[in-house]
C-alpha cells in the first residue's frame, strides 16, 4: 500500500473530539484512559459499557477500562442507567448528562464574560473615559440582579442623551423601569404609546423620572 493511501487513512476523521473537553479534562484531571473512554462514549449514539468493543476501539486493557470507568463514576462525570428496550429486554446505557452539564456551564460562563466585557466597553465609549472600579461593581450588580443588558444599555443611552454621564442617574432610571415591570425596550415603547398614543414621542425625550402611572 502506497504512503499516499496510508496518509489518507490516517487523516480520516472517524472519531470526533469536542474542543470543550480540553477544559473539562484539565478541570477534573483526567488521565489518558479516562479521556479515551469519554471520547468513546461521546461518539456513540447510545453509549453502553461494552468492554470488548471499547477494547477494540480504544486499545485499552480491560483493567484500564474498569479503573477509568470507576474513576469517572466517582467524579460524578458518568453513570449507568438501567432501561428496557422496545423488546422488553433490560439493557444498560451510559448516562452522560452530568458531563454535558459541565460543558454547558463552562460555555455559559464564557458567554457571560463576553457579554459583560461588551457592556463595559459600551459604557466606556458612551462616557468617553475608562470606568472606575466602583462603576464596574455597580454595573455587575445590575447584571447579577437580573436586569437585562438591553435595559441597562437603554438607560445608559437615556442618560447620555440628556447629557448625564454618571451611574447614579442611570440607576434611578433603571429603578423606575424595574418598578413598572419593564423587561425589554419594547415594553418601554408600548408604555409610551399608552401614555401618549397620538404623539410621535421619541423614547429619549421622555422624562422617566417624573413619569407617574
Amino acid at each position: 500500500m502506497s504512503n499516499t493511501i496510508l496518509e489518507g487513512i490516517v487523516k480520516q476523521k472517524d472519531y470526533i473530539f469536542k474542543t470543550q473537553i480540553f477544559k473539562i479534562t484539565n478541570k477534573f484531571n483526567f488521565n489518558a484512559s479516562e479521556l479515551l473512554l469519554i471520547i468513546y462514549f461521546l461518539n456513540q449514539d447510545k453509549p453502553s459499557f461494552n468492554i470488548p468493543e471499547i477494547k477494540n476501539i480504544t486499545c485499552l486493557e480491560e483493567k484500564q477500562i474498569m479503573d477509568a470507568f470507576s474513576s469517572l463514576s466517582s467524579k460524578g462525570i458518568i453513570s449507568i442507567n438501567i432501561n428496557k428496550n422496545e423488546n422488553g429486554i433490560i439493557c444498560e446505557e451510559i448516562d452522560l448528562s452530568n458531563l454535558y452539564k459541565y460543558i454547558v456551564s463552562d460555555i455559559n460562563t464564557n458567554v457571560k464574560k463576553q457579554i459583560n466585557n461588551n457592556i463595559f466597553n459600551i459604557f466606556e465609549k458612551e462616557f468617553g473615559r475608562t470606568l472606575s472600579p466602583i462603576e464596574f461593581e455597580i454595573i455587575n450588580a445590575w447584571l447579577k440582579s437580573g436586569i437585562s443588558e438591553e435595559l441597562i444599555i437603554g438607560a445608559l443611552k437615556e442618560a447620555t442623551f440628556n447629557g448625564v454621564s454618571n451611574l447614579r442617574y442611570i440607576d434611578k432610571i433603571i429603578y423606575e423601569w424595574n418598578k413598572k415591570g419593564f423587561k425589554s425596550m419594547e415594553d418601554l415603547h408600548n408604555h409610551l404609546k399608552k401614555k401618549e398614543p397620538n404623539e410621535n414621542k421619541v423614547l429619549f425625550d421622555y422624562n422617566w423620572l417624573e413619569d407617574e402611572e
